[in-house]
């Protein structure tokens, strides 16, 4: 089943991990305990932007296995039919190689390198907004 997904759309493995990752920063900013919904939507809309991903995705690029490498690369350079509205084109791209990485690790069911990777790129973009 490894080989089948890393064949796959990656378009479609990104929808995939669009949705992971965003229940995986609703869940991290609700066990922090009570606060205001409008904050916890502040902080999460931080995680998944574009930009964010972008730069997660590049930081952590060289601590990827071969297969985890092979699909980013093949993500970020599929052609696009559509355009980002919020992000440049290049890091929409890079972003869209994010979430198929996370879809993959999410559909090959592969939960401890789901969660060793969101949380990598949780400190990367934490460690960026803190500049």
């Amino acid at each position: 089943m490894t080989t089948d997904l890393l064949n796959r759309d990656t378009t479609a493995l990104a929808f995939v991990g669009d949705a992971v990752q965003e229940l995986y920063i609703r869940k991290m900013l609700f066990e922090k305990g009570p606060q205001k919904t409008s904050r916890m939507h502040k902080n999460a809309v931080m995680h998944v932007r574009a930009d964010g991903q972008a730069k997660a995705i590049k930081e952590i690029f060289e601590d990827l296995n071969e297969d985890e490498k092979a699909l980013v690369k093949r993500a970020r350079n599929r052609r696009s039919t559509s355009r980002p509205q919020n992000a440049a084109p290049l890091t929409y791209k890079w972003a869209t190689a994010f979430e198929a990485l996370i879809g993959y690790l999410y559909l090959r069911g592969d939960s401890k390198r789901l969660e060793e990777i969101l949380g990598k790129a949780v400190d990367c973009i934490v460690e960026e907004n803190q500049k």
